[in-house]
């Protein structure tokens, strides 16, 4: 009888476990981009402003963990998702209009971006179990960072950006809408 990997909460019509492995890695890597691309439009914005520091410090750790995704990608053969120009566009087109909003409303978004990357990146790293356990330990790393930013954009007074409900209700059904497109696509 072969070992299975242990993924929790697998169930018959489900893909099997590796192939969970791979779509994890697909969207990691896909949102991992798109995170990269809204700060590069922040910063395209506010980048001169004293809180472009801050959104440079940001946009470096997501530069990493795409970084990090892409070796994934060749290492365990991965397709990426075939919406990659799409979330380049869009990421920057998020970010960059945000940030023309003011400095809060960015915030704003990375605080709704990051929150939703923070309840997906538990899912996975509990849907994981003790199956991969390298793979497992770079998303905790990386779900550390984007609790980071997330807790930064708070501290730059994200929540008194006018309409804050409804923008990070927006930006976080989007995020959500994107996850489950490129686990797929």
């Amino acid at each position: 009888m072969s070992a299975r990997p242990s993924i929790k909460r697998w169930l018959p019509g489900d893909p099997v476990p590796a192939d969970q492995v791979k779509r994890m890695v697909r969207v990691d890597h896909a949102g991992e981009h798109g995170a990269a691309r809204i700060y590069e439009g922040q910063l395209a914005i506010l980048g001169k402003r004293p809180v472009g520091e801050t959104i440079r410090h940001m946009a470096a750790q997501e530069r990493e963990h795409r970084a990090q995704f892409d070796k994934l990608l060749v290492e365990r053969r991965v397709r990426p998702t075939l919406l990659g120009p799409f979330w380049d566009l869009a990421g920057y087109a998020l970010g960059a209009a945000t940030a023309l909003m003011g400095e809060r409303a960015a915030m704003a978004c990375t605080v709704a971006v990051e929150e939703v990357i923070d309840e997906h990146y538990q899912h996975q790293v509990e849907a994981l179990g003790d199956s991969e356990p390298e793979l497992k330990a770079v998303i905790e790393k990386f779900q550390a960072d984007e609790r980071e930013h997330r807790d930064t954009g708070l501290a730059h007074g994200a929540e008194a950006t006018p309409g804050y409900e409804a923008l990070s209700a927006a930006i976080k059904l989007g995020s959500r809408l994107a996850i489950w497109m490129a686990t797929r696509i």
